[in-house]
């Protein structure tokens, strides 16, 4: 047994070890996928020449991850969906911060649909230094970092110690250079948000994922994913998440605590 694979690894890449179990993903018995349509496992139809899009919530990288790693894994995600729209509707709707339906782990991929409101009406990314998710949102701030500042607010009310992962926007060599400059700002963004909040990380697929090019797409993509390609993406979730864990030992500690009213700690054992 080589146990250096189990350790912290300073060179290397957040990708370079797919594990094919799971990994130490598998340390949380559960765990919430907020997003849109690439988060529902959504597939395509051409019936009649009509184009119709189907969440077919089986094939969604959380049901893959779920199947890998026999716990519960819960589709907070809509085609379509936007975190403005998540906070103000579809959270209610899907039950998320229900007491029955609290995870120990989030998963936060949205972005895509709210970047295409950016191009098509103006919506804004946000100012990081004027967003916190320790504070309510500002009315007037409808700008997508603001709403998921609010989400991540949310969670951390309901299960303050539960670890949350943003997925940033992988890169597209196939959008347009006016898309491609939306989304470096959104997933800068995303990064510095994280960076300010206890518990949360960067599942950075914009620097770390495939390129997707013309031959991935044509590979892994009919319109929207095909099975491969949310099988993929949940590969590629796992492992990425036990790299994180893996060299953050000590951040991942208390796991088994969470949603109970259990901690551990050192300090108060030497005072007493």
């Amino acid at each position: 047994m080589d146990i250096n694979k189990f350790y912290g690894n300073s060179d290397e890449k957040p990708l370079d070890n797919l594990v094919a179990d799971g990994g130490f993903c598998g340390i949380f018995q559960t765990i919430g996928c907020i997003g849109d349509s690439l988060s529902s496992g959504e597939f395509e139809s051409t019936n009649g020449g009509i184009k119709g899009y189907h969440d077919f919530y089986e094939y969604s990288w959380g049901q893959y991850m779920a199947r890998t790693l026999g716990n519960k894994v819960y589709n907070f995600s809509k085609g379509g969906m936007t975190a403005k729209v998540f906070c103000e509707e579809f959270a209610e709707q899907c039950g998320v911060y229900k007491e029955k339906n609290l995870c120990q782990c989030y998963i936060i991929a949205l972005g895509v649909n709210d970047i295409s409101r950016t191009l098509t009406h103006g919506w804004q990314i946000g100012d990081i230094d004027k967003i916190s998710a320790y504070q309510v949102r500002n009315p007037e701030d409808e700008s997508i970092l603001a709403y998921y500042a609010s989400i991540i607010r949310s969670i951390k009310q309901k299960q303050p110690d539960a670890k949350i992962f943003l997925m940033t926007i992988p890169y597209s060599d196939t959008a347009t250079p006016e898309r491609i400059e939306k989304e470096d700002a959104f997933s800068e963004a995303i990064r510095a948000l994280a960076a300010k909040t206890k518990n949360t990380y960067v599942l950075d697929f914009r620097k770390f994922a495939p390129v997707y090019d013309k031959k991935f797409k044509d590979t892994f993509f009919l319109g929207h994913m095909r099975a491969t390609g949310y099988m993929l993406t949940a590969k590629m979730v796992m492992s990425y998440i036990d790299y994180i864990i893996r060299n953050n030992p000590d951040e991942f500690a208390r796991v088994g605590f969470i949603g109970t009213p259990y901690r551990y700690d050192a300090q108060e054992l030497e005072n007493n």
